[in-house]
């Protein structure tokens, strides 16, 4: 079906004139004599592809009918009409969100260019749109993968999301924390409430105790009164994540929060009552922090109702590239790409990689690979401190090296093409391991 486009000119002869040249381009026309009238068929539920309005109207003009536009529905493509000595204003009305404007007079072929340009920068923007929403679900609470660790994990959310009990998640950086608090949330009675995430490192000293607990006005010079984090997430889910950044001055008054399931603000004696869980994400094991202090050991064992551990990237076996495909094909419809063949030379690269940065690191790769990116050789392994993983990652590698040479006789162009790798890259890897046959 064609676009639709509304017109708004109070010149009934216009409106008319513009009506014949849209049916001409091929287009539906809609003509309203006020951006009033214009505004009540959207609010019942017209839905035009493009709105084309003239500036100087009596009662609502141009620039307040955009205003309202863009307040309720932003992504409606919006082009200006105006006359020879309003340009300065068009221009204005463009910063503040007008797709383009017409200085009168205009001839025909000027108009439907102005049209199409518009029409076709709405629809890239509404694919745009359902394309960042189509990632936001898939990543928002979905847990991708097949091996035994990816189930269990998925099992463990199922169990545990329905549940009424906070919850301590532990991994790598870059391994999904995040996700896995989204997907609990997604599980559990409360997903219909907010989810409300805070970095406990982000947060300076001096601000976390108001950020968390809000204050009451007048709690401290020109302060309003302000809910805190806590108060924003009753009735979902609060994550907290680094928690083991957590200043120690605020421990045990979150403890006290949690215990009570009611927050006090900064300045008042009030109590609030909290209906929330806890989700606290930690890059590392807590109980160590509480055996020297640096985290309330009672305020861990509030936290933690029930445990989750995540396994890094480099232990989830076939899941490597599995992923890599995924948020490639998410990458390459974003950027309107064809998606490159991931051949099994780059498969076999993927799983080898050790991956310091987890599955941040895999999106990013995932992401340059969907450009036609030539993609990084996997970082320099360390070898500073004997029986560190780095360590074990590059005598694994040095291993398969060692092999696959053996196996081809020296000749290191069939190695590199048994490894899936490029030759280069493999001559670097033998003199960085100092690999002698």
């Amino acid at each position: 079906m064609s676009a639709l486009i509304h017109l708004v000119d109070d010149d009934a002869d216009h409106r008319a004139a513009l009506l014949d040249l849209i049916d001409a381009g091929g287009y539906r026309g809609a003509a309203f004599a006020s951006a009033e009238a214009a505004l009540e068929a959207l609010a019942g539920g017209a839905r035009p592809d493009l709105l084309v309005s003239d500036l100087r109207m009596p009662g609502m003009d141009g620039f307040a009918l955009l205003a309202a536009l863009k307040e309720r529905w932003p992504e409606l493509p919006v082009v200006l009409i105006t006359g020879h000595g309003d340009v300065p204003h068009a221009v204005r009305a463009m910063r503040l969100g007008a797709e383009d404007f017409l200085e009168k007079p205009y001839d025909a072929a000027h108009f439907l260019a102005v049209v199409e340009r518009a029409l076709r920068a709405g629809e890239t923007r509404r694919e745009v749109g359902r394309l960042q929403a189509e990632i936001n679900r898939r990543d928002g609470a979905e847990i991708l993968g097949q091996s035994h660790a990816i189930e269990a994990l998925r099992a463990r959310i199922a169990a545990l999301g329905p549940l009424d009990i906070d919850v301590i998640v532990t991994g790598e950086t870059g391994t999904g924390k995040e996700l896995v608090a989204r997907a609990l949330h997604a599980a559990s009675p409360r997903a219909a409430g907010p989810f409300v995430a805070v970095n406990c490192a982000a947060l300076p000293e001096a601000l976390f105790e108001t950020e968390m607990f809000g204050h009451a006005a007048g709690a401290f010079p020109g302060a309003p009164e302000k809910a805190g984090k806590l108060e924003a997430a009753s009735g979902g889910t609060l994550v907290l994540d680094e928690v083991e950044a957590m200043p120690a001055a605020a421990q045990p008054k979150l403890l006290r929060a949690l215990q009570e399931r009611a927050v006090e603000r900064l300045g008042e004696n009030t109590l609030r009552p909290l209906d929330l869980r806890i989700v606290a994400l930690s890059k590392t094991d807590l109980r160590p922090l509480t055996l020297d202090g640096s985290f309330r050991a009672d305020l861990f064992y509030r936290l933690a109702g029930a445990e989750i551990g995540l396994d890094p990237l480099r232990a989830l076996g076939n899941d490597v590239p599995l992923l890599f495909s995924h948020f490639a094909e998410l990458a390459a419809r974003r950027y309107g790409r064809a998606l490159p063949e991931i051949g099994y030379g780059l498969r076999q690269q993927l799983m080898r990689r050790p991956w310091p940065g987890n599955v941040r690191e895999l999106k990013a790769l995932a992401e340059r690979f969907a450009l036609g990116l030539e993609l990084p050789d996997a970082p320099a392994a360390a070898v500073s401190e004997p029986g560190t993983l780095a360590d074990k990652v590059a005598a694994y590698e040095a291993r398969e090296i060692r092999a696959a040479l053996e196996r081809a006789r020296g000749n290191t162009e069939r190695a590199a093409q048994a490894l899936g790798m490029a030759r280069r890259t493999l001559n670097d890897k033998i003199s960085r391991y100092k690999i002698r046959l």
